[in-house]
C-alpha cells in the first residue's frame, strides 16, 4: 500500500470520527460526563446517561411532588417532624447527661456541686462582705433558690448558642428538623435542674422551712421557665450559627442579667432606685421566675414579700434601716412596704414571657432552617 493511500485512509478515519462526534453533540445527549443535554440515554466513556423530561425541570418537580432536600418545610409539617422525634430528643438529652461527667471522679455529682459552690462564693462575697443579706429572712435559702433557678436559664442559653456550629457534621450528614438540637440541649439542662431541685428541697428543709402545698406551684413555674428557655434557646442558636463572636459575648450579657435580676439581693432593698425602675427589674423574666419560685418554696419569703400586708410607712422605714443587732421580727416588716409590682399579676407576666419567647424564638429559628450547616 502506497504512502498516499495510507494518508487518505487516515484522513477518512479522522473525518468519520469528527462526523460521529458532531452527530453525538447535536443529538441532544451527553457529550461528556457531567454535561446533560436532551435525547435518548447513551453511554459515553462508560458513563450511563438518563433521558430528561420534555417539560421544564421546575414543572416536572412540581408534578411529581419533588422539592429540594434542604428546603424549609411549612410550619405545620415542621412541628409534626419535631413531635415525631421527641423520643430521640429525650434519649439524646439523657445520654449526654450521663456522658457529660464520665471522666470526672465525682461524675454526676458535679451537676449539683457546681451551683452549690457558686452559692458558697456568692454568700461569702455578697452575704458577708457586701452585706446584701440585710433584711432578708433566711438569706441562705433565698440565695440557693436564686442561683439554682438562674443557673438553669444561663446554662440553657450558653449551650444553645453553640449547638449549631458544634453539630455541623450531624447536620450535613442527616436530614432532620434543626430545632431538635437547641430543644435537646434545653432538655439536658432541665434534667439537671430536676436533680438540683431535689437537692434544693433538702437544703430548705434543713434550714427549717416547713413543707407546704405551695411547693406544688414549682411544677408550673418550672414548666413556664422551660418554655421560655426553649424559645430564647432557639433564638440564640440561630444568632450563634450566623455570628461567630456571639457565643463569646453571651456570658458577659448573662452575667449582667444576673446582677440585675436579684439573684444575690432583694430588689426591694434598692432604696436609691426609682419605683418604676424597680418594677422593670422585678418583671424581667429571670427575676420573675426566681421570685415566683422563692415565694412557692419559702414561707419566709411569702411572709415578708412587699405588699402582702397593710401599708405602713414607719414599719417599712424600720425594715430599710434594719441592723443585725435588732430583733429578727423587723426583717418581716418588708411586707408593709409598697409592692414593687402587683404580685397578683405575676402569673400573667410569666405566661406572657414564656409564650412570647417561644413564638418569637421558634419562628426566628425556623426561617433560617435551610441555611444551617452551609457555613
Amino acid at each position: 500500500m502506497s504512502d498516499e493511500k495510507r494518508q487518505r485512509d487516515r484522513a477518512a478515519s479522522r473525518a468519520a470520527a469528527r462526523a460521529a462526534k458532531a452527530e453525538l453533540r447535536t443529538d441532544g445527549r451527553l457529550s461528556a460526563p457531567g454535561q446533560l443535554l436532551q435525547g435518548e440515554a447513551v453511554s459515553v466513556g462508560g458513563v450511563l446517561t438518563a433521558e430528561l423530561p420534555a417539560e421544564p425541570l421546575a414543572d416536572y418537580a412540581t408534578l411529581h411532588g419533588l422539592r429540594p432536600a434542604a428546603a424549609r418545610p411549612p410550619v405545620g409539617s415542621y412541628l409534626r417532624q419535631l413531635w415525631r422525634r421527641w423520643s430521640f430528643i429525650m434519649a439524646f438529652a439523657t445520654a449526654r447527661n450521663i456522658a457529660m461527667y464520665t471522666e470526672a471522679r465525682l461524675g454526676q455529682l458535679w451537676q449539683v456541686l457546681t451551683p452549690l459552690l457558686n452559692v458558697a462564693v456568692y454568700y461569702l462575697i455578697f452575704g458577708v462582705i457586701l452585706d446584701t443579706s440585710r433584711g432578708i429572712p433566711d438569706f441562705i435559702s433565698f440565695l440557693v433558690v436564686g442561683v439554682f433557678v438562674f443557673n438553669f436559664t444561663q446554662r440553657a442559653f450558653i449551650s444553645s448558642s453553640t449547638v449549631i456550629t458544634n453539630s455541623l457534621p450531624l447536620i450535613r450528614a442527616l436530614q432532620f428538623p434543626r430545632a431538635s438540637l437547641p430543644l435537646a440541649y434545653v432538655m439536658i439542662e432541665l434534667q439537671q435542674m430536676a436533680l438540683s431541685m431535689g437537692v434544693l428541697f433538702v437544703i430548705i428543709l434543713i434550714r427549717g422551712e416547713p413543707p407546704s402545698w405551695y411547693w406544688f406551684l414549682t411544677i408550673p413555674i418550672l414548666l413556664m421557665q422551660t418554655i421560655f428557655n426553649v424559645g430564647v434557646g432557639m433564638f440564640v442558636a440561630r444568632l450563634g450559627s450566623q455570628v461567630n463572636d456571639f457565643s463569646q459575648l453571651l456570658p458577659f450579657l448573662l452575667r449582667t442579667w444576673m446582677y440585675l435580676s436579684g439573684v444575690m439581693f432583694s430588689i426591694a432593698t434598692l432604696t436609691h432606685v426609682p419605683s418604676e425602675a424597680k418594677a422593670v427589674l422585678q418583671l424581667n423574666p429571670a427575676a420573675l421566675y426566681i421570685t415566683m419560685m422563692r415565694n412557692a418554696l419559702l414561707q419566709t419569703q411569702r411572709q415578708s414579700f412587699p405588699g402582702t400586708s397593710f401599708g405602713n410607712a414607719r414599719m417599712c422605714a424600720e425594715w430599710h434601716a434594719y441592723k443585725p443587732s435588732e430583733p429578727k421580727s423587723i426583717m418581716y416588716y418588708s411586707s408593709h412596704c409598697p409592692a414593687i409590682a402587683n404580685p397578683a399579676h405575676y402569673w400573667f407576666y410569666a405566661i406572657g414571657w414564656a409564650v412570647a419567647a417561644l413564638l418569637i424564638g421558634f419562628f426566628f429559628f425556623w426561617r433560617a432552617e435551610a441555611r444551617y450547616g452551609r457555613g
